[in-house]
């Protein structure tokens, strides 16, 4: 046991002044000194507190005193533009496997701004986790464009397309472009979705699911491992959807309850899915099959998309989600609020 550095240890008061300029030196010292135990060193709470003869509870106490007074700045130092705490808190209240959310700095940047850095870190998170063995699906968004054309590299695997394109997009965003660019860099086969998103029946819809092509593409929604898709909020300009649409059907899915949209489905803000006659003449991936994909990786940011987000997320469906400070903020609200069931 140490005997007594920096004067009497026993005579530490726990509420010493929350700033240094209120602690005297040997009380400096002697906080930096077991700090640097615990966390240069590696020392247990109960070692130190041997070795200075005190309780580990006031070596807690200590701790984060020196925490709180400046005296000590834990710091990560990450790879990406992360807001540590808030990913945490957002992967916590919803029970995902990982969530990543932009450093709160790009809530003052403009839309298209944050739009290619959450595509960056989806394509750097893609890159990361995708094998040979994995069959990917990639639904239309200008956030999942911003993805493909941020992917340096991938394995060579199949990629699919989920859904149709939406009309009046021009080419670079077309999800057949998409696919086309992600299967430049992989080397995979392309299975994409020659078609509209939105059709005008039921009847031209199963019509187009029949051609060969298209029935291809179909086929693999089976064997998916993996998918990015985006969330849409029911309003205008946050769907592709909700865009392609008339007032009137508009008007008429949100009078059942659509808060969200992923991939031309619909959820209500339970998280349930909705049944409407837009299934029927959509080309895209069914709720079932997106709902039986393994990892589903979620791209949703921006303030007015929240309520969705936190529709999508109480699925059950999503296992990452990448966002930003601006939506994970009234997110982490609207959790605390109603808590998920996990």
């Amino acid at each position: 046991m140490l005997r007594q550095p920096f004067g009497q240890i026993s005579g530490y008061s726990a509420q010493m002044s929350a700033s240094r300029k209120g602690a005297s030196l040997s009380e400096a010292m002697l906080l930096a000194t077991v700090a640097r135990r615990f966390y240069v060193q590696g020392r247990s709470k109960l070692e130190i507190a041997d070795e200075f003869g005190v309780s580990r509870f006031k070596v807690a106490r200590m701790l984060d005193t020196a925490r709180d007074s400046g005296l000590v700045r834990v710091e990560f130092s990450l790879p990406a533009p992360v807001d540590l705490a808030l990913s945490d808190e957002v992967r916590s209240a919803y029970g995902l496997q990982q969530a990543l959310v932009l450093e709160r700095s790009t809530e003052r940047e403009p839309r298209e701004v944050v739009r290619a850095k959450i595509g960056t870190l989806a394509a750097r998170l893609l890159e990361e986790i995708v094998r040979p063995s994995d069959v990917v699906g990639l639904s239309w968004a200008r956030s999942v464009n911003a993805m493909t054309e941020a992917i340096r590299a991938l394995p060579r695997c199949p990629i699919v397309q989920l859904c149709g394109v939406q009309a009046g997009m021009d080419m670079r965003g077309r999800s057949v472009e998409t696919v086309s660019r992600v299967t430049s860099v992989s080397g995979g086969d392309a299975y994409p979705i020659f078609g509209p998103l939105v059709l005008p029946d039921r009847r031209t819809t199963e019509t187009l699911r029949r051609q060969p092509g298209i029935a291809e593409t179909f086929g693999q929604f089976r064997n998916l491992t993996k998918a990015v898709v985006s969330i849409g909020a029911w309003q205008p300009g946050e769907s592709t959807v909700y865009d392609a649409l008339d007032e009137a059907e508009r008007a008429a899915i949100a009078a059942r309850g659509a808060t969200a949209e992923v991939a031309a489905r619909l959820f209500d803000a339970s998280g349930n899915a909705l049944s409407t006659g837009l299934a029927h003449h959509v080309l895209a991936i069914s709720h079932e099959e997106l709902t039986a994909v393994p990892e589903v990786i979620a791209l949703g940011y921006s303030r007015p998309k929240a309520a969705a987000v936190d529709a999508v997320l109480r699925s059950g469906m999503v296992t990452t989600l990448i966002t930003d400070a601006a939506a994970a903020v009234p997110l982490l609200a609207l959790a605390a609020k109603n808590p998920p069931h996990k």
